[in-house]
C-alpha cells in the first residue's frame, strides 16, 4: 500500500493525523498526546528512539524531536559538545543538541509548511526516517567520546564511514 493514499491528500488532513497513519502503517508504538502532538517509539539497530511530532499552527511548523537517554560523565561534557558541533556540520536537515537537565541526546527538525501547504505522507515518513538514521549514524561516535575517552574527531570517523549490509 502506498503511503500517499488519495484520502490523505486533502486540505482538511491534519499533519498529526498523517503521522498517526504512518505510525499504524509502520507498526510503531504511539500515543496521540493531543490533537497537535503524537509520541512514538521507533526501534533502531542500536536502541529504541522516542519521537515526538507536534504541529504549531501559529508558525505553521511540524516539529520533530527524536531523543534517547545519555548521561555522559561530567568530565567528558566538553568533548560531547565538541562532537555534537562536528556532527552538526555533517548533516543538512536537523541537528543534534544535548539536554543536560533531562540527560537526553536530541535530534531536532522543523518542517515549515507556511501558506497552508500540506505535507505529503512520504515527506513526513522521510523526515522520521532521517531522524532515526542520523541518531543511528552518530550513536557509536557519541558513545566513544562519552565512555571510551576517544577524541571527538577520531570517534567521528566511525560516523563518516557508512557501512553497507548487515552483520
Amino acid at each position: 500500500m502506498p503511503l500517499a493514499e488519495d484520502h490523505l491528500l486533502t486540505a482538511e488532513i491534519h499533519p498529526i493525523d498523517i503521522v498517526e497513519t504512518l505510525a499504524e502503517y509502520r507498526a510503531w508504538e504511539f500515543d496521540r498526546v493531543a490533537d497537535d502532538q503524537i509520541a512514538m517509539a521507533v526501534e533502531g539497530q542500536w536502541r529504541s528512539y522516542s519521537l515526538t511530532l507536534a504541529w504549531s499552527g501559529a508558525d505553521e511548523t511540524l516539529r520533530l524531536i527524536c531523543t534517547y537517554d545519555m548521561e555522559p560523565p561530567a568530565d567528558r561534557m566538553a568533548e560531547v559538545y565538541e562532537i555534537l558541533n562536528l556532527a552538526n556540520d555533517l548533516v543538512w536537515s536537523g541537528g543534534f543538541t544535548y539536554w543536560a537537565q533531562q540527560n537526553l541526546m536530541v535530534w531536532r527538525y522543523g518542517l515549515l509548511l507556511s501558506g497552508g501547504q500540506i505535507a505529503a505522507p512520504e515527506q513526513i515518513d522521510q523526515m522520521i526516517q532521517a531522524a532515526v538514521s542520523a541518531c543511528e549514524r552518530f550513536y557509536p561516535a557519541f558513545q566513544l567520546v562519552a565512555w571510551a575517552d576517544r577524541a571527538p574527531d577520531e570517534a567521528l570517523k566511525l560516523a563518516i564511514a557508512q557501512a553497507y549490509g548487515r552483520a
